[in-house]
């Protein structure tokens, strides 16, 4: 498998142990994730983010694999919005949505997924699967059928119809499976007879080291602002921007790390109880009970490697209803134009909170992560709306 001059290899996030790129999975000594590592004298601070590649592939020289391998349809390079009224409302000094819904299947997964679905093809392994509570099993349907690999996604009942409808569309299989995100994860064991390729976060090493880029282009745009404010579900999205500015910092383009704002559902929030006990370890939420799908991950694969992250960082957590999300993200398309989904949302109201308590003020520079698109769930706001009487 081709890497890139600075990749160095792969390191288990469990006991430490070193793998070379042609490992795939978690830990073979004790089931830890593995993550990619880099030598940063390797790279070319000044260059860094000028290769002529498409979308995110800009950045290669930090990611694992060259542009030139990559199964790419220009992911990344999302806008950051200005939104002038809603940080007058919050009373903060600038509030800017980083919007991943204009990724090509609408979410940030794509950037991990054009990486991992890179290592799978260099790998030669059919099928590939991964559970998914929706817009992972489009993404991997998506970047699969550029490569003209089988793919299976396995999705609960409840996922969304656009993403179930947009799984076959891209010629991916699906399977259906009763229950939540939890049952669909057991059943990828439980039914398929065949070995298969890994496109699960945090089985496959690269999906959360793709997120990253989210963090070098919010750099580009703003510099390091005062607070990030993201929602966390498998806890992808926080361990690749946390990572993003660590690397950041040891290319020596950046100066500092933001604060880290992790926003979850009252209904399932074990990374940010985690977070507020301080725990070492995150627990299984019991009984996750939550409209918003993607955020619905009782054990989230990436939790422990999250508040690893979160501990390099000034962070903190922050819960909020689903009524507040909803009603966030409603308030996003009427007065910015941006059709934030339903974690998105979660990410607003959280900024919300922290500004009613004094966590945000008004000389503060805050950028909110819209981590997917509004129009994969449609009927939930609209819905939300119905409830209001309108």
């Amino acid at each position: 498998m081709k890497t890139t001059e600075a990749f160095d290899g792969l390191a288990c996030t469990g006991c430490g142990e070193s793998y070379d790129a042609d490992e795939h999975g978690r830990c073979p000594d004790c089931d830890a994730p593995l993550t990619p590592m880099y030598d940063y004298a390797a790279v070319d601070a000044d260059a860094f983010g000028n290769a002529d590649a498409p979308g995110h592939w800009r950045f290669e020289s930090l990611l694992p694999f060259p542009a030139a391998d990559a199964p790419t349809a220009s992911e990344g390079d999302t806008p950051l919005v200005e939104t002038e009224r809603l940080a007058d409302e919050l009373g903060v000094g600038s509030l800017r949505v980083k919007d991943e819904g204009r990724n090509p299947t609408g979410t940030f997964i794509d950037r991990g997924m054009s990486v991992a679905v890179a290592a799978a093809a260099a790998a030669d392994v059919e099928p590939v699967a991964l559970a998914a509570a929706g817009n992972a099993g489009q993404s991997a349907a998506a970047y699969t059928g550029r490569v003209d690999l089988r793919s299976y996604a396995f999705v609960p009942s409840r996922t969304a119809f656009s993403n179930k409808a947009m799984v076959n569309v891209h010629g991916g299989e699906m399977r259906v499976v009763g229950g939540r995100y939890a049952d669909a994860a057991a059943a990828v064991d439980d039914q398929l007879e065949a070995d298969y390729y890994s496109l699960q976060e945090f089985t496959t090493p690269y999906r959360h080291d793709g997120a990253k880029t989210v963090s070098y282009e919010l750099f580009e745009d703003a510099g390091v602002p005062d607070a990030v404010v993201l929602p966390a579900s498998t806890g992808e999205l926080v361990v690749g921007v946390v990572r993003g500015f660590r690397d950041l910092v040891a290319l020596g383009v950046a100066d500092e790390l933001p604060a880290v704002y992790v926003a979850q559902t009252e209904g399932c929030a074990p990374i940010a109880a985690a977070l507020r006990r301080d725990a070492d370890a995150v627990e299984r939420w019991s009984n996750p009970d939550t409209i918003i799908g993607e955020l619905e991950i009782d054990a989230p694969a990436g939790g422990d490697v999250a508040l690893d992250a979160l501990r390099d960082v000034d962070a903190a957590a922050v819960t909020v209803s689903d009524s507040d999300a909803l009603e966030s993200a409603v308030t996003a398309a009427q007065t910015s134009v941006l059709e934030v989904g339903g974690a998105g949302g979660v990410a607003l109201a959280a900024a919300w909170t922290l500004a009613d308590e004094g966590d945000l003020d008004g000389d503060d520079d805050v950028v909110v992560v819209n981590p997917d698109d509004g129009v994969k769930t449609p009927d939930v706001l609209r819905s939300h709306l119905m409830g209001k009487g309108i």
